[in-house]
Formats: structure tokens, sequence, C-alpha cells
């Protein structure tokens, strides 16, 4: 089992009660309106967010579990997050956005530099690596926020409406990129969206908040 939450989640006076586990290789879509939690358990599971009370574990290891003050920092959780906003450093190129995690690990710059032009060329940007997130179209940067999530191979993908900020003319081809991608992820994947074209072209099973 790659990732599990049973617990409480909570942002100011909200707070909502969960059971969910996902495998590798799964898919699990998250759904509901706006307010219901969705983005919550994103940032939960990433560490930006504590828990309530539960606990939260990936491959066994309890990353978050108040009753026993178990913590793990965001850094040093073993997933990765493609945010709605993206959050592209602007002065970065494409190339050293995506290595930046990396680096931030300690990884060498050349293995770094080639880990992240093959990334790139997986999500079908290998000549974009020297452009300023700025001179992209959203369906671009879109891709840069996967391939910066991916590179540093992480055990959990999480999705945060990964097309709520795309462009509609680069949505069907993000839409079509992205299962084809997550085909080949060996972790789980939560993939949070209001959207239930996401949810079919994408989601091996859903929870409906």
């Amino acid at each position: 089992m790659s990732i599990s939450l049973q617990g409480t989640i909570g942002r100011g006076e909200f707070e909502r009660a969960l059971n969910f586990s996902v495998a590798d290789g799964e898919v699990l879509a998250i759904t509901g309106p706006n307010g219901s939690g969705k983005s919550t358990i994103i940032h939960t599971i990433a560490g930006l967010i504590s828990l309530r009370s539960g606990q939260l574990q990936s491959d066994n290891i309890t990353w978050d579990e108040p009753s026993t003050r178990i913590w793990v920092a965001p850094e040093n959780r073993t997933c990765a997050v493609v945010f709605q906003d993206l959050r592209l450093f602007p002065h970065m190129n494409v190339i050293a956005n995506v290595s930046y995690g990396l680096r931030a690990h300690g990884v060498a710059k050349d293995e770094a530099m080639t880990r992240s032009s093959v990334a790139l060329t997986r999500v079908g940007l290998s000549s974009f690596e020297k452009r300023r997130p700025n001179d992209l179209s959203g369906g671009e940067r879109q891709r840069v926020a996967l391939a910066r999530a991916l590179v540093v191979e992480p055990r959990v993908l999480l999705l945060d409406e990964p097309l709520s900020a795309v462009d509609a003319s680069s949505r069907a081809a993000i839409r079509d990129l992205l299962p084809e991608v997550l085909s080949s992820f060996a972790g789980a994947t939560i993939l949070v969206t209001h959207d239930l074209g996401d949810v079919e072209a994408m989601a091996t099973r859903s929870l409906g908040l």
C-alpha cells in the first residue's frame, strides 16, 4: 500500500473525517463541491497542514499522527504536488524549474539536468529547456509543473485540479497526456477535480465528498 489516511482533516473551522487508501498504480479521483475539503486533503498529505486527529501513512511509514506527535516535514515526504496555481519560479528557465527539487535534495547538477531533460521529453517539452514560464502557454506551464513533480520519482503524486489553469485550447491535449504519463507511474496518484471528464480519462476509482 502506498498511501493511507484515516483521520480528520481541517482548515480553520472546517473539519472532515476520512478513511481511504491508494495502492501503487491506482489513480484515486477525489470529487466534490467547492469547500468540501478536496484541496485540504492534498495539503494535508503534502505536509502543509497537520491532521486534526488520526494517522497518515505511506508505505507503512507514519507521516502524521497527532496522538503520538509523529510528524514528517514536507521536504522529507516521498510525495510531489502539482498545485492549481502551478507555482513555477518566473525568474528560472524551464529546466531550472524542473531540476529545483533534485538540487534541493543534493543531487549533483549534471545528474539533475540529465534527469530533468528526460522528464521534459516525457511531457513533450524537449525543446523548451531555456524558456521562462512567462513565455509559455498555460498548457505548457502545466507540463513543466508535471515534469517537476515526476522528476523526483515520488511514491505519491498529488494533482490538485490539474487542468484548472489550462486554457480551453490546451485542455484536450493535457487530458490525453496525463493518462499516458500516469500509466507508467509506479506509485499512487490522487487527483482532485470537479470535472467528470478528468475522472473518466484518468481515474481508476473515485471518492466523492
